[in-house]
């Protein structure tokens, strides 16, 4: 339970910087708010990414290297990214206000993938090594 209130805890962080940088893209740059979703999402992801091998699985990082673990989170977090865009881009389309609001699709959109990201960030990015063997890519 600990390591899913973790989880959580990253995931809020994650979504106030998503619908943070999304919002400024779409509402002070004038950006599509399709193409700033893409951009708010990589930052959203790093920054989980990093909450998450610090306090929520910590004692299961050092199997790989920084950049491979962070290049595993982004191919895991893949999964639940492509469920919380079809979502967001529902949202985005069906409710002018969520046109004009766009961080309201990414809310809509975080809790539909969150799932999907816990299920890889556990079982794929930080996996205990099978046979206490470390391995560092």
């Amino acid at each position: 339970m600990r390591e899913i209130g973790l989880f959580f805890v990253g995931g809020v962080i994650g979504f106030f910087v998503d619908a943070g940088i999304v919002q400024l893209l779409v509402s002070k740059a004038g950006m599509d708010p399709y193409l700033a979703r893409v951009f708010s999402f990589l930052c959203a992801a790093t920054v989980t990414w990093l909450w998450n091998r610090r306090y929520t699985f910590a004692a299961h990082r050092g199997q790989h290297s920084k950049r491979a673990e962070w290049m595993r989170w982004m191919a895991a977090m893949s999964g639940g990214a492509l469920v919380n865009y079809g979502t967001y881009a529902l949202a985005v389309w069906q409710f002018p206000l969520v046109h004009a609001w766009p961080a309201l699709g990414v809310a809509a959109g975080s809790v539909t993938g969150a799932g999907v990201n816990y299920l890889g960030a556990r079982h794929f990015v930080f996996a205990k090594p099978r046979g206490g063997v470390k391995t560092r890519a």
